[in-house]
């Protein structure tokens, strides 16, 4: 199916169930119009797979992170984001749900791509804020691999810290390590 066979007017939630899903894209809807990038590269996946397992494994059993989750940020006009890494909380996600509402996430973490640096700096960072997403971190696989926090404060995300190399972060109460460089490594190694 080509996107020229795809509808032509503003989306639904209903109508975004309805799409065919396609191997061949990265595909959101951004205030009810489709917004399809190319699927990511090798990196790229390997490295939200090994950050959301590693999420998984520190986070608290109340807590769950998932990859590739849609997000549903705003129902009029529709809004899906699928963040590379997104936490929400066990009970939600032991719901197995198709997607997740916005007020049920309190982490994205997007890794950026060649077509999507501008979005996910400017666009999502303002976009997830005025969604009330306590966090948002942005990990830059060029190296050094990088990764950059923000907290949501009075309304507005603040930069809490860029980091490279072997990390601990406190999330919520949580001691939490990635090794940013092993992200993209060979063989993953434990934090």
């Amino acid at each position: 199916m080509s996107a020229l066979d795809w509808p032509h007017h503003l989306l639904t939630l209903d109508d975004w169930a309805e799409l065919p899903e396609t191997a061949e894209f990265h595909v959101e809807v951004v205030e009810g119009v489709l917004a399809v990038s190319p699927r990511p590269v090798w990196f790229h996946q390997r490295s939200l797979v090994r950050l959301t397992y590693w999420l998984e494994e520190q986070l608290p059993p109340s807590l769950s992170a998932g990859a590739d989750v849609e997000v549903v940020v705003s129902e009029v006009p529709l809004t899906v984001r699928v963040p590379d890494v997104v936490v929400t909380t066990a009970a939600v996600a032991e719901t197995n749900p198709a997607r997740v509402d916005v007020a049920d996430v309190s982490l994205v973490v997007e890794v950026l791509s060649e077509g999507t640096k501008r979005t996910d700096r400017v666009t999502k960072l303002f976009e997830y804020a005025d969604a009330g997403i306590e966090h948002y971190w942005i990990l830059d696989l060029d190296a050094p691999v990088s990764l950059i926090t923000h907290r949501l404060v009075d309304g507005d995300y603040e930069n809490f810290g860029e980091f490279s190399g072997k990390v601990e972060l406190d999330f919520g109460g949580t001691a939490l390590t990635i090794d940013l460089d092993a992200l993209v490594a060979g063989r993953a190694q434990r934090p």
